[in-house]
């Protein structure tokens, strides 16, 4: 045993239906965006362009830069397309010169804009995930706890499904008959709070739990008894550790979504946080526990679907490079060196307080356990209003104790494209 104001980037040319002559003309007012900031409950969210435009948060922040996006319009040829974006006045569209409104758009708060042509402006969806138990088994209120709140109905965007799986995409319970993989928590000990609204997705290798919830079980040493085939193509070894094979994944819990993407959206972003009890004495080991979110349609340029990594191609595992919540390192003190990596925690242990990865196996304190903190991971969406999968799954590896854990929420679209990237997300004091 081991011990929401919103920037449009003018769709690059100017909104495509502004471009058309005669029938529409793009003025200034109604519809044009101003400076702002936007922060989330318990952190700043994050976003990158690769439009020149700095990114917004299409979920209920705001953003910067300017251009109308709901323009005068005299075109009202029931059977036509007039902006070319795949809705006719018969079918709803409410603004036929303005590809950025139409019946499967995104309706944003704060600008005054009836994107998805409801007749209500700035009523998308949101805090929906107030009042969710953390013990619950219905895939919808983890879909909603990660940040998703509309579902999609006729022509609109929003959830399609949602069920949770093991990484090989099975049913879950087949596998975890009480449902401790899984949790909707308020928070992860004192210090870890919501990225927006009041509640967080959980997934565990062990019970995705505080030690002050029902179920929970100590992280150091609760095997679940079950072993899984991972996604496909993995686990893969990590760059940092060459010559390593790592072990068969165990007790595997997984998020399975399917969201029809608004069609106003290039990009999508979500905020992470990756516990493991694996750290420091199993770095470059066969005990390499993972996180994963695979993406469906794989994005443009990826060697596969998925889309959370470190700088060096690592996956968010035990081996990356982000794991900056420790407590080895002093403030300004020299790096821990564990197998031969340095690790200078960076942001200190306070992630770890309360959340039973600062305990050991009789609940005295101990220091076998790091974090990421939160990061922010974005990625393209080839097609604006397609259906996409997310698969978002951790597991252990080699065997099932010294578990590890990942926090998921702050779920948004963004109208911007962007590379797929991971990043810290700096979370104000």
């Amino acid at each position: 045993m081991r011990i929401n104001g919103l920037t449009y980037a003018l769709f690059g040319v100017g909104l495509l239906g502004l471009a058309t002559a005669g029938a529409c003309s793009a003025t200034k007012g109604t519809g044009e965006f101003q400076t702002s900031s936007t922060s989330g409950g318990g952190g700043t969210t994050l976003s990158s362009g690769t439009d020149g435009q700095g990114g917004l948060d299409l979920g209920v922040g705001g953003s910067s830069g300017s251009g109308p996006i709901n323009p005068p319009c005299d075109f009202k040829d029931p059977s036509g397309d007039h902006d070319g974006d795949g809705f006719t006045v018969a079918d709803g569209d409410c603004n036929d010169c303005s590809v950025a409104m139409n019946p499967g758009a995104q309706d944003f708060a704060g600008n005054g804009v009836d994107e998805d042509c409801d007749g209500t402006p700035d009523n998308n969806p949101t805090a929906c995930d107030t009042s969710l138990d953390v013990t619950s088994n219905n895939a919808t209120d983890g879909a909603k706890a990660l940040g998703i709140c509309k579902m999609a109905t006729g022509k609109s965007w929003g959830l399609v499904s949602a069920q949770y799986v093991g990484a090989d995409g099975q049913p879950l319970d087949n596998y975890d008959f009480q449902g401790l993989g899984h949790g909707l928590l308020k928070g992860f000990g004192p210090n870890v709070h919501p990225q927006e609204g009041k509640a967080l997705l959980a997934l565990s290798s062990g019970t995705a739990r505080q030690p002050s919830d029902p179920g929970y079980q100590a992280v150091s040493g609760y095997d679940k008894g079950y072993t899984t085939m991972a996604p496909p193509g993995y686990p893969k070894e990590s760059p940092a550790c060459p010559g390593v094979t790592t072990g068969t994944p165990h007790d595997s819990a997984g998020l399975l979504v399917k969201i029809k993407s608004p069609t106003n959206a290039k990009s999508l972003k979500f905020n992470l946080n990756f516990y493991t009890y694996e750290w420091p004495g199993f770095i470059c080991s066969t005990y390499n526990d993972f996180f994963v979110a695979m993406m469906t349609p794989v994005p443009k340029g990826q060697p596969d679907g998925n889309i959370s990594f470190d700088t060096k191609g690592n996956l968010i595992s035990v081996n990356a490079g982000f794991l900056e919540v420790c407590g080895c390192a002093s403030a300004g003190g020299p790096p821990c060196m564990t197998s031969g990596a340095p690790f200078a925690c960076k942001l200190g242990s306070s992630q770890l307080q309360g959340t039973g990865f600062d305990q050991d196996d009789f609940g005295g304190p101990t220091e076998n356990s790091a974090a990421t903190g939160w990061l922010a991971t974005t990625s393209p969406i080839q097609q604006p209003g397609s259906e996409i999968s997310l698969l978002f799954a951790v597991w252990d590896s080699g065997d099932g104790i010294l578990d590890s854990t990942i926090l998921l929420d702050n779920f948004t679209f963004d109208v911007n494209g962007a590379d797929t990237t991971t990043a810290p997300v700096e979370v104000p004091k």
